[in-house]
């Protein structure tokens, strides 16, 4: 029953409409916004890679990592700080020889927007897993192959 003097609704009435979503400048799923987004990315990472070499520069701190500080023997993220500090003295071929896992795993962190970051997503975490172990055992050889007992 309706209130007295109120109309009845009725079955067929129009829903009210839905309140506006907030748009963004750049929808998610458009190449422009993917674009934008690594631009933003890039920067922050290239701003980082400065101030760290700036910060080596004034004062180096020597080796960080503790694996090798106590053992001598390189873990497989060993280099990744010289990556940095190299790319932010613009010396890429050294950046990429510090640790080119970690030089990739950058890259693709900074590319996620553009499809990357979807791709990895999609993964099972069993997927995740396996691809991480696989980086990290790589980047593993190619330290001990750099800075280990593997070098020549």
């Amino acid at each position: 029953m309706s209130a007295v003097g109120a109309p009845a609704p009725s079955a067929t009435a129009p829903a009210p409409p839905a309140a506006p979503a907030a748009r963004r400048r750049f929808p998610a799923g458009t190449v422009r916004g993917g674009a934008a987004r690594v631009v933003l990315r890039a920067a922050a990472v290239a701003g980082a890679a400065v101030v760290v070499a700036a910060l080596q520069g004034v004062h180096d701190p020597g080796v960080l990592c503790p694996l090798r500080l106590l053992t001598g023997v390189p873990c497989p993220l060993c280099g990744s700080t010289t990556v940095f500090v190299e790319a932010g003295h613009g010396r890429w071929a050294a950046a990429l020889l510090a640790n080119p896992v970690t030089a990739l795993a950058a890259v693709a962190l900074v590319c996620g927007p553009l499809g990357p970051g979807r791709r990895w997503r999609q993964l099972s975490y069993a997927g995740r897993n396996l691809l991480v172990g696989a980086a990290l055992a790589a980047a593993w050889v190619w330290e001990l192959a750099r800075l280990g007992p593997l070098r020549s």
